[in-house]
């Protein structure tokens, strides 16, 4: 009977602890439900570059220094910052040779946010090597490069998927190593403040976004297989996004191409391969949401496989059936719609804005005459003002 008392009271304890720091998942983390799977992990760079397996945490960062290494015409490696333990979260920018175009815009692909949904952290390396292996060959890759700067982040929580150890992604869960859902953890543009103070790992990519121009990004997860478009934080009856017809084309073309290999793949959600997020399921603190809210940015939520360790017998074959569809999502950065000046970064040398960042009244000089702006009842953020055709870029405290 005391056994029995002290257990009970030790789980009201637990329970009270979690009580006291709730979690906003509208969408409850599970664990794959699937039969046994294998998670083989490539020890080496030459079993990794055989692409059936994940690789180790060592030979992930020896793998994109690789890169850096034998392309580096065509791309270096970015130091994003570091996870809670010390873990490397790197970036690898690619880009052409050619000196036809002077500005290309900036794309960002990031992968495994959550540590246990790792299909994205293969098949942006994956992407890597295509990518660096194909230019000069492939036309098609060629000509991307040279109109395109590619930034590539295969893993954004290095802690949680090595959180088994560094020699196996086993052991992988969803959070950092603070315990924090990066994915609910990002300032909210609607209000709602993050249970956990911004947590390290998250700094460093607002921080290496804040240094780029990126007018189109995704970030890939597994457990499902949709694309998920803004907003997250509403339903669509709620509040559309103004760019809601164009991501359903964009995704359609997604889900399209990737079928044309695998008729049954992005079927668990629904019929079409698409979901506006809200109407999937509705979280604040949301990636996605703060990207395209505060930075002009078109983000797009991936979901690639419903397994989220998917094994690696089956890693083959999902590249197979996205590869080409990552490959055109990357191109959709060259048509654009242009309805407004979301995501127009350029700022012309001649309008100069005065103060920049503002917390109310800003004035903006331009070769036509003074302008006035009042931002005192407006959110903080950073806006992107039209002015006579000319992306303005004004930052409110």
């Amino acid at each position: 009977m005391k056994r029995t008392t002290v257990f009970v009271l030790f789980l009201l304890a637990g329970g009270l602890l979690f009580a006291q720091k709730p979690r906003p998942d509208a969408f409850p983390p599970a664990p794959d439900t699937l039969a046994p799977k294998a998670l083989t992990m490539a020890t080496t760079l030459e079993e990794m570059y055989q692409w059936n397996r994940y690789p180790t945490y060592n030979v992930y960062i020896d793998m994109m220094r690789d890169f850096a290494d034998r392309y580096p015409e065509l791309c270096h490696l970015d130091t994003i910052g570091l996870s809670i333990e010390g873990r490397l979260i790197l970036s690898l920018a690619i880009t052409g040779s050619s000196l036809t175009d002077v500005y290309r815009p900036e794309f960002l692909y990031s992968s495994t946010m959550h540590g246990d949904e790792i299909t994205g952290f293969y098949l942006m390396l994956r992407l890597c090597d295509t990518l660096l292996r194909s230019y000069g060959t492939s036309p098609e890759i060629t000509s991307l490069l040279n109109t395109t700067r590619i930034y590539i982040n295969p893993l954004s929580n290095p802690d949680g998927t090595y959180h088994g150890g560094d020699s196996t992604v086993a052991g992988a869960w969803r959070y950092n190593s603070d315990m924090v859902d990066l994915n609910r953890n990002y300032p909210d543009p609607f209000g709602t403040p993050p249970l956990d103070s911004l947590q390290p790992e998250n700094r460093a990519m607002i921080a290496y976004v804040e240094g780029h121009n990126f007018l189109l990004s995704a970030n890939l997860h597994g457990g499902s297989e949709v694309m998920n478009y803004p907003w997250d934080s509403f339903t669509s009856q709620q509040r559309l996004n103004e760019h809601s017809e164009w991501w359903k084309e964009v995704s359609k073309r997604f889900v399209d191409t990737c079928r044309k290999v695998d008729p049954m793949r992005f079927r668990d959600v629904n019929h079409r391969g698409y979901v506006n997020g809200g109407d999937w399921y509705v979280i604040s603190n949301g990636r996605q949401d703060y990207f395209n809210y505060y930075h002009n940015m078109r983000e797009l939520t991936m979901e690639l496989s419903t397994s989220k360790k998917l094994s690696t017998h089956l890693l083959d074959h999902y590249w197979q059936c996205l590869s080409q569809s990552l490959i055109n999502y990357i191109k959709e950065i060259h048509h654009l719609d242009d309805t407004t000046t979301e995501g127009i970064q350029l700022v012309d040398d001649r309008y100069c804005v005065y103060p920049n960042p503002t917390r109310g009244k800003v004035c903006i000089d331009t070769p036509q005459g003074g302008r006035s702006l009042d931002l005192s009842g407006r959110p903080s953020g950073v806006y992107i003002v039209n002015i006579d055709g000319h992306a303005v870029k004004i930052v409110k405290l």
